[in-house]
Parts: C-alpha cells; sequence; structure tokens
C-alpha cells in the first residue's frame, strides 16, 4: 500500500499547485508564440534562462528551441513539441508533459520530478510523453515513465534513484513498467529502487549503474549489458536475459537459473 500511495503521490502533488491560480512566469503565452513566429533553423527561439512557470504552452511547437536552463515548473506543455530542443539545465518539476514530444531533446542536467504524465491515475501509451532519443545524461528524474517510449534515450550519470530519507508519504522513484527502453544507455546511472517490470530493456546499457534493489521482474534484458554494476536486491523474477553480459561481474547480482 505505502508504494501504491507513493505513485498516486507522484503523479497527484503538483496537481495542487496548478489548482492555486498563481502568476505565471516573466513572459506570457502571445511573447512566447512571437518568438516562435520569427525563429528560423538558423536562429531558433530562445527562451534560455527565462521564467516560463505555470505558463499553458500546450499544443505550441517549440522544436529546436533554445529552453537551456528555464524554468518550466508547473507549466503545461500537453501535446506540446519540442523535438530537438535544448533543455539542458531546465526544471521541469511538476510540469504537465501529457503528449509532448522531446524526441531527440537535451535534458542533460534537467530536473524533473513528479511530471504530471496522464489525465487520471494510470499511465497510457496514447498520453505518455515521447523521449525517444532523448539526452538524459546528468539530470535527476523521478517520473513516472510507464508505457512510454524513450527508446535510445541517453540517461547516463543521471539519478534516478529514490530518496529513501524522505519517504515518509510512500515511495516516490523513477517508475517504467512496460516502457520501451530498448538501446537506451544507464551506464553510471543511479537507479536503486526503479521499477522497471516488464519494460522493454533490450540492449541496454548498465555498465557500472547502481540498480540496487531496482525491480526487473518480467522485463527484456536480452543482450543488456550489467558490467561493474551494483546489483545487491535487484529482482529479476521472469526477465529474459539471453545474451545479457557482465552479470558475472556485477556486484551483487542474482538472477535465478
Amino acid at each position: 500500500m505505502k508504494m501504491k500511495i507513493g505513485s498516486i503521490l507522484l503523479s497527484m502533488a503538483v496537481v495542487i499547485g496548478h489548482a492555486g491560480g498563481a502568476l505565471a512566469g516573466e513572459l506570457s503565452v502571445d511573447d512566447v508564440q512571437a518568438r516562435i513566429d520569427t525563429a528560423t533553423p538558423e536562429e531558433p527561439a530562445d527562451f534560455s534562462g527565462r521564467d516560463l512557470s505555470r505558463l499553458d504552452l500546450s499544443g505550441l511547437d517549440l522544436s529546436g528551441a533554445n529552453l537551456a536552463g528555464a524554468d518550466l515548473t508547473n507549466a503545461r506543455l500537453e501535446d506540446t513539441r519540442l523535438s530537438g530542443a535544448n533543455l539542458s539545465g531546465a526544471n521541469l518539476n511538476g510540469t504537465w508533459l501529457i503528449g509532448a514530444d522531446f524526441s531527440n531533446a537535451d535534458l542533460s542536467g534537467a530536473q524533473l520530478f513528479g511530471p504530471v504524465v496522464a489525465q487520471g491515475l494510470e499511465a497510457s501509451r496514447e498520453q505518455s510523453p515521447l523521449f525517444a532519443g532523448a539526452d538524459f545524461s546528468g539530470a535527476r528524474v523521478i517520473a513516472r515513465l510507464s508505457m512510454g517510449d524513450a527508446h535510445g534515450a541517453d540517461f547516463s550519470n543521471a539519478r534516478l534513484d529514490a530518496d529513501m530519507k524522505n519517504q515518509s508519504m510512500g515511495l516516490m522513484r523513477f517508475e517504467a513498467e512496460n516502457a520501451d527502453l530498448s538501446n537506451a544507455n544507464f551506464a553510471g546511472a543511479h537507479l536503486s529502487h526503479a521499477l522497471l517490470r516488464f519494460a522493454n530493456l533490450r540492449q541496454a546499457d548498465f555498465t557500472n549503474a547502481d540498480i540496487r534493489d531496482a525491480e526487473f521482474d518480467g522485463a527484456d534484458l536480452s543482450g543488456a549489458r550489467f558490467a561493474g554494476a551494483r546489483a545487491e536486491g535487484a529482482r529479476f523474477a521472469g526477465a529474459t536475459l539471453t545474451g545479457a553480459t557482465g552479470i558475472d561481474t556485477a556486484d551483487g547480482m542474482v538472477v535465478a537459473q
């Protein structure tokens, strides 16, 4: 029950912030649209370091835009196109990401705590944001990406682990059940207590990653790489590990024969 409460809180806690009616950031939606209208491939719209918090940017085309270091806290990005955008170091805590397209976006060093990814409590493929090929290297992510598509994404050295010192209301963690994470790079990432059950993790790279107490039950880990990983307490019940390498060098990794 505690774990279920944590999932609910991760999905719903930020909704209160949206309902509070607080003022939006320093730019208006019209300001954002005006910059998009005058942007070119050579000079994309530039919102680097700007305060876009609480703005409703749903449905806008921010593909290729520069949002490095931008504050998008509690903003709405429903069905917003951000493919190839630069969001390095951006703050997306509590941001509404339903149906947003972040394919090949740069989210290195970004923060994503408790983004809203579904209208209700249950994740769906139709509403999940798209992160195919996105760069999350060095990012801090506590999010529910279950059923989503992040194949080929780079999570190297990212912090996806649960903060076990701050879990009084239930376990808040990186959740990617039934997600497509094939060919994803988790080298050096922190994934302790992550929920990855039934995920497609074919050819994923967990080299030197911390996967302690992570749940891989039923996941497809065919061809995955685990050399040097820390795996004490990780669960692999029913997981497919055909062709996986580095299992013998992963510290504490136990796979039932």
